[in-house]
């Protein structure tokens, strides 16, 4: 039988999750300050009063849309179970899975802009998200350790430094497709060029850890 209380809650969750991609796409769109609530709450089928009962205020709805980013990133990267590849194998799935992301979720990196507008303060608040960036360290510490040991990787490349790396070579393309499609004089989105750049970011990638 299904009761009220059941009702109400399944209501409350499906407003929510209303809320939240309607968010989404109006911080990823406009950024924290641009952002409106009115216009949140009109694309969600709700009202503001129902936004602030559920998150507060928009500082911290913006915090949870972030926090549902990374963990999105994150969960997925562990999804790719790369144990049973072989360490060159393993880091080469994992550039071409961080590139295909952004390229698929493009509101993920206008949300990263946004927030190192404001200095990463609202990452700052939320131990999740520090977890989970550590438990990403820690399984590209594990392919380069295997590397290591099977004798595909040379020794004292940092985790931290790769992992910046190789989210840098795909964010800096694809953030400044426009200007680079002016400057270079070439359709930065072409299909071909979408994988000629993928082509390059894994032999860049394995030119640094390769022994």
């Amino acid at each position: 039988m299904i009761t009220k209380s059941l009702i109400k809650t399944r209501n409350a969750d499906a407003t929510k999750k209303r809320i939240l991609k309607a968010a989404k796409k109006e911080f990823a769109n406009n950024g924290l300050a641009g952002a409106r609530v009115d216009i949140i709450s009109e694309r969600a089928g709700s009202n503001k009063r129902m936004l602030y009962h559920y998150f507060g205020n928009k500082e911290t709805l913006f915090q949870t849309i972030l926090e549902l980013a990374y963990l999105d990133i994150r969960t997925a990267e562990q999804n790719l179970k790369l144990d049973h590849l072989s360490p060159t194998d393993a880091l080469k799935s994992l550039v071409e899975f961080t590139w295909n992301y952004y390229i698929k979720n493009p509101e993920f990196l206008s949300l990263i802009n946004t927030e190192n507008l404001h200095k990463g303060v609202h990452l700052k608040k939320s131990p999740a998200i520090q977890h989970m960036s550590r438990k990403y360290i820690e399984m590209v510490e594990n392919i380069l350790n295997r590397g290591i040991s099977a004798g595909e990787f040379r020794k004292g490349i940092d985790p931290i430094q790769l992992n910046i790396t190789i989210a840098a070579i795909g964010y800096y393309y694809l953030t400044n497709r426009y200007t680079g499609q002016i400057i270079f004089e070439k359709n930065l989105l072409d299909k071909d060029a979408l994988k000629e750049r993928l082509s390059f970011n894994i032999d860049t990638i394995l030119s640094i850890v390769k022994a």
